[in-house]
C-alpha cells in the first residue's frame, strides 16, 4: 500500500509537515539525510519563535524529537538521500501516485509529495571557509548578524544579497567591509545609496578575489587579491558573511514541476501547491522570497493541510485511487 504522503527533507519545513500530516492521521513517510537543515551549523539562532537562543544542533534535535513523537504515524528513513522521483499510475486528469527512489536503493510509493529539500548556499571554495563555518563564517545575515555585535565584519558579494547583508549588519557590527569581484555593484541602486551613506560602511573593495579566510579557532582575517593588479592584502576582520546566492535542491523534480529561472519550485502561496497535482513544496526550495526557518515551517503546515484536502478530493474523483 502506498503512503498517503511522502515528505522529503528534515529541516524546519520537513518536520512541520510531518507533525501536521500525523495530526491529520495520514500514513506518513519522512525521508531525510539528517534533521536541522542549513541552520545546523549556527551556534546561536535568535529568531526561532519561542526560543530566544538556540543552537542549530539543539534545534535539529528538537525537530527530530517532535517528528518522532507520533510513533508509527510518521515513519522516518534516515539517513537516506532521494535521487529520483517519478509519477506513476496517472489518470487522464493527472492524478498520480509517486515513486521515490533513494541512494540506498530503496523505493517508496506515495499518493502525495511534500518537497522540503531546501537549498544549498553557494560557497567560495577557498581555504578556511569550511574550517571556520559557524566560527565566524556565516551565510545568513538575517539569522546571524546579532552575533557580530561590536565586531568588524566582511561581506562578500555585491548583488542584492550582499547589500542586504550589509544593511542587516549595520545595527550590530562596529564596521562593515564589502568585497565585490567586479568594478561596480550589481545590487539595487537605492540600496547602494543606503549603504554608502551609512558611516559603518568602512570600504567597498572592488575587483577583489577572496583567497583565504584566516583565523585561530575563530575568524581573524580575510586574504584577498586585486584582480587587476594582482596585489594581495590581508584585512583583519572577526566575521565573514558569504552572500553570493544559493541554489535550490530542485534537480530531482525539474521534470515534474515548474521551476523559475533560478531553479526554485514555483508554488501557489495560498496552498503551497506546485504545477503538478499532488506535489506540494515548502521552504528554501520554493520561490517564496523570504528564506527563513519560521516561514519554511509555516509554509510546510500549509502544504500538509493542502495535501490532506487533496487526498480527500482525490478519493472522490479518481476511481483508480487506492
Amino acid at each position: 500500500m502506498p503512503y498517503d504522503v511522502i515528505i522529503i527533507g528534515g529541516g524546519p519545513a520537513g518536520a512541520a509537515a510531518a507533525v501536521y500530516s500525523a495530526r491529520k492521521r495520514l500514513k506518513t513517510l519522512l525521508i531525510t539525510e539528517s534533521f536541522g537543515g542549513q541552520s545546523i551549523v549556527s551556534d546561536d539562532i535568535q529568531n526561532w519563535i519561542g526560543e530566544p537562543h538556540i543552537s542549530g544542533f539543539d534545534l535539529a534535535q528538537k525537530l527530530e524529537e517532535h517528528a518522532r513523537s507520533f510513533g508509527d504515524a510518521v515513519e522516518i528513513k534516515m539517513p537516506e538521500r532521494v535521487v529520483e522521483i517519478k509519477s506513476i499510475k496517472c489518470s487522464e486528469n493527472r492524478i498520480c501516485d509517486f515513486e521515490v527512489k533513494t541512494e540506498q536503493g530503496n523505493v517508496y510509493e506515495g499518493k502525495a509529495l511534500i518537497l522540503a529539500i531546501g537549498a544549498r548556499r553557494k560557497k567560495l571554495g577557498i581555504p578556511g571557509e569550511e574550517k571556520f563555518n559557524g566560527k565566524g563564517v556565516a551565510y545568513c545575515s538575517t539569522c546571524d548578524a546579532p552575533l557580530f555585535s561590536d565586531k568588524k565584519v566582511a561581506v562578500v558579494g555585491g548583488g542584492n544579497a550582499g547589500l542586504e547583508a550589509v544593511v542587516d549588519l549595520f545595527p550590530y557590527a562596529s564596521g562593515v567591509y564589502l568585497f565585490n569581484r567586479g568594478d561596480s555593484l550589481k545590487g539595487d541602486p537605492v540600496e547602494q545609496e543606503e549603504i554608502k551613506n551609512n558611516p559603518k560602511l568602512k570600504e567597498i573593495i572592488f575587483n577583489a578575489e577572496i583567497l583565504e579566510i584566516l583565523g585561530e579557532g575563530f575568524v581573524n582575517g580575510i586574504k584577498y587579491k586585486n584582480i587587476k593588479t594582482s596585489e594581495e592584502k590581508v584585512l583583519p576582520v572577526e566575521g565573514v558573511f558569504v552572500e553570493i546566492g544559493s541554489e535550490p535542491n530542485s534537480e530531482i523534480v525539474k521534470n515534474l514541476v515548474n521551476l523559475d529561472k533560478w531553479g526554485q519550485v514555483i508554488i501557489d502561496a495560498k496552498h503551497a501547491s506546485t504545477s503538478h497535482p499532488g506535489i506540494f513544496a515548502a521552504g528554501d526550495i520554493t520561490d517564496d522570497p523570504y528564506k527563513q526557518n519560521n516561514i519554511s515551517a509555516g509554509d510546510a503546515v500549509k502544504a500538509a493541510l493542502a495535501a490532506y484536502n487533496y487526498l480527500l478530493k482525490r478519493e472522490k474523483r479518481s476511481p483508480a485511487a487506492g
